[in-house]
């Protein structure tokens, strides 16, 4: 999962691509203003028409500023898509009064302004926007007409009442846009929170599959999988401690007592050997009334000090239902090192285990004890 600074990251270079292109756009739009001025459409002399690029490259250059120090994070919109928009149809109106025969064609330059803020701003502003482009082109031609430099009303009227119906279409479309994101956006948290209880049932799966549901503990499966991944990742300098549990007469309680009782000596002892046991150690449930210990890093003493603790805990062990109940429980053990096959270290912990049984039963034996004699 990647973290907030890397997403924020992510989202701010996203709002500075979106401003270089709108940076760029000016760009177009200046060069297109020079070759208006330089066929004779542009009514104003070369120091104004300098000015006037100097300041929109300056304004352009300001905003970069802003976005390259990140203070359009202080603001509740830091794209400032609202601001950039109104600025650029600021400018649009600005050029169109140095414009007289060529307004008509650089009017289509407002729509190209409001296309920029249609997939980000909201309903309200974007018509505020429109209403703003709208008010500037009207007032512009009310102006020239009051000074009686309007040299066609009809067709200024005809240019009014087209731009009135694209800007009228735009903000309907702009409505229909944000609607459909909305609803994108909704389905996207729906789906997220189904991909969450997807990840959860999942979770709860592999719990199922990998634990034993009486004592809650790995089940032999499981077990093999760690005990495989602990024995490649060995690196030599030290051994792993793997020993096989047997409780002793556990026939015999199940016979007398029930398998209720069974049951029961099963969970306590996987409760009182987890209460022993570090935590990267791992206790499974192997089969029946058998369990494996796998202790990672670990010495003969220690893994011998360890079986012992578990073996003295649990023959303490008292259940309230049956208070006579005695129990004990034998343990084989062996040590695993790198480049040892689990097939046969389980064998010779099973081996141990067997001398313990045959030498009288709760009792910890080493494979090592054989193998020295």
């Amino acid at each position: 999962m990647m973290n907030q600074p890397h997403i924020d990251g992510s989202i701010q270079r996203l709002r500075f691509k979106r401003f270089a292109l709108a940076a760029g756009t000016y760009v177009l739009l200046i060069v297109l203003v020079w070759v208006a001025y330089c066929a004779g459409y542009y009514d104003a002399n070369f120091f104004s028409l300098w000015l006037t690029t100097t300041l929109v490259l300056l304004s352009q250059g300001a905003l970069s500023l802003v976005f390259f120090g990140e203070y359009n994070k202080r603001f509740k919109d830091p794209s400032l898509t609202e601001f950039q928009v109104l600025m650029g149809l600021g400018w649009q109106t600005f050029l169109l009064a140095h414009l007289d025969a060529a307004r008509g064609t650089f009017l289509v330059l407002y729509v190209l302004v409001l296309l920029f803020g249609l997939f980000h701003l909201p309903p309200k502003k974007f018509i505020r926007c429109a209403i703003f482009a709208l008010l500037g082109f009207t007032g512009l031609n009310l102006w020239d007409a009051s000074h009686e430099q309007l040299d066609d009303p009809g067709l200024a009227a005809l240019q009014t009442c087209a731009l009135f119906i694209v800007l009228g279409w735009l903000c309907l479309y702009a409505r229909l846009v944000q609607s459909s994101r909305q609803r994108m956006h909704q389905h996207r948290i729906t789906l997220q929170a189904h991909q969450e209880t997807l990840r959860g049932m999942m979770f709860q799966l592999e719990e199922l599959a990998s634990t034993d549901e009486l004592t809650n503990l790995y089940n032999r499966r499981h077990f093999l999988r760690l005990a495989t991944r602990e024995l490649e990742n060995m690196d030599g300098s030290c051994a792993a401690g793997l020993a096989l549990i047997d409780m002793d007469h556990f026939k015999r309680v199940n016979d007398v007592l029930g398998h209720a009782a069974g049951d029961r000596v099963l969970q306590e002892f996987a409760t009182t050997a987890s209460q022993c046991l570090r935590p990267d150690d791992v206790l499974a449930r192997y089969g029946g009334e058998e369990f494996v210990l796998l202790i990672p890093r670990c010495t003969r003493a220690q893994l011998t000090d360890c079986c012992e603790r578990v073996r003295q805990v649990f023959e303490q062990v008292q259940i309230a239902e049956w208070p006579g109940l005695t129990l004990s429980l034998s343990v084989g053990m062996t040590l695993i090192e790198r480049g040892d096959d689990m097939d046969r270290a389980l064998q010779r912990a099973d081996q141990a285990l067997y001398r313990a049984k045959h030498h009288g039963r709760n009792r910890c034996h080493g494979a090592w004890d054989y193998v020295d004699a």
